[in-house]
């Protein structure tokens, strides 16, 4: 039994801890730039665009059976990875970056289909085809699939005769999910280095009804149209990972320990930071280290929010190493990861 009340005892003190800890900070969100995933070098300004996604003679009597097990129209995937394709060239081409962009055929290249991601090309190839077509670089869509999977349900409802008399029908309900998939790859003929190579997907559902399942299937209108719109986005999609982006983070800071905290979180809460800094740097000095050690920190996010990395990893340090607050060590890596990134927008930027 004391034992029993010495744990909870521990648990009762441990959640108060952290319940003291989380009511001494307050959150605040701020927007941060994110490096591109995919980066390209501003010595990339001619690009081709190659679908591999269709099947070679030799592989599409298979392929054709894959299109007839997965209820696929003869075109849909050929259509749909075409739309891919011009939507990449379309969104490539807003950008000032590039001078050329255009879409390239070759038959000296076997394309398997089958959706799958075939090996990459030999750089003796991608060479090849860069200066048949003076490119510097070469996107290529490496594959394209869609898989359908139908599904039907059947309900009793009432509907009325010609005579005004309601009579018992089967509605029949069908519903076809197309998973969308598509594999790109990125090759960078000046600096032989395959720059990206993922596979994006994306699914789309249509819903039909009829007096019988065939009926059914055949009230569904629109699954093309559906389909070409997403191979739209996923083109688009990807274009966009060659574009660093903004996203919130969160951060905390102190808002207890003096008088000058307290007020220090209202005037940050109604956005004046600078205001809230003004107070905080007044405790920078305050003879208790836990006091000083949080006004270091704090600092430590007003620099962040202003844009000095540099300033606010110095604070952060400084928090840590002589007042101890294991706080400000997390986000003193938190910095230094960041720091890490806008080295490499910077880097991207040239």
């Amino acid at each position: 039994m004391k034992r029993f009340r010495f744990n909870i005892l521990i648990i009762a003190t441990t959640a108060a801890m952290l319940l003291f800890s989380c009511q001494s900070m307050n959150n605040l969100t701020m927007s941060v730039t994110e490096p591109a995933p995919v980066y390209v070098p501003s010595s990339l300004q001619n690009i081709g665009l190659l679908n591999r996604s269709l099947a070679s003679k030799k592989n599409k009597p298979l392929d054709d059976i894959d299109q007839i097990l997965s209820i696929e129209g003869r075109n849909l995937d050929k259509e749909g990875a075409e739309y891919t394709i011009q939507s990449i060239k379309d969104t490539f081409e807003k950008d000032s970056q590039y001078n050329t962009v255009e879409i390239i055929t070759t038959e000296k290249i076997e394309n398997p289909g089958l959706g799958i991601f075939p090996s990459a090309l030999p750089w003796e190839t991608v060479d090849m085809l860069c200066k048949e077509n003076q490119l510097d670089a070469i996107v290529t869509l490496s594959f394209y699939d869609t898989d359908a999977k139908v599904s039907y349900k059947t309900r009793t409802v009432e509907q009325l005769n010609a005579f005004g008399v309601k009579i018992p029908m089967i509605d029949h309900e069908a519903t076809i999910s197309t998973h969308i998939k598509a594999g790109f790859r990125v090759y960078d003929n000046i600096n032989k280095v395959i720059r990206d190579e993922i596979t994006l997907d994306r699914w789309i559902t249509s819903v039909g009804k009829g007096i019988n399942p065939t009926k059914a299937i055949e009230a569904i209108v629109g699954r093309k149209e559906s389909l070409l719109q997403a191979s739209t986005v996923i083109g688009q999609d990807y274009v966009y990972r060659t574009y660093p982006f903004k996203i919130r983070v969160t951060r905390q800071y102190y808002v207890k320990g003096t008088n000058n905290f307290e007020i220090g979180k209202r005037r940050a809460q109604t956005g004046d930071w600078d205001g809230a800094a003004e107070l905080w740097e007044q405790e920078l000095n305050n003879p208790k280290g836990k006091i000083a050690g949080r006004a270091c920190y704090n600092i430590a996010i007003i620099n962040e929010i202003n844009g000095d990395l540099e300033t606010a990893m110095s604070w952060a340090s400084k928090a840590y190493t002589d007042y101890e607050d294991k706080n400000a060590l997390r986000y003193l890596n938190i910095l230094k990861n960041r720091q890490n990134k806008n080295n490499l927008l910077q880097q991207q930027s040239q």
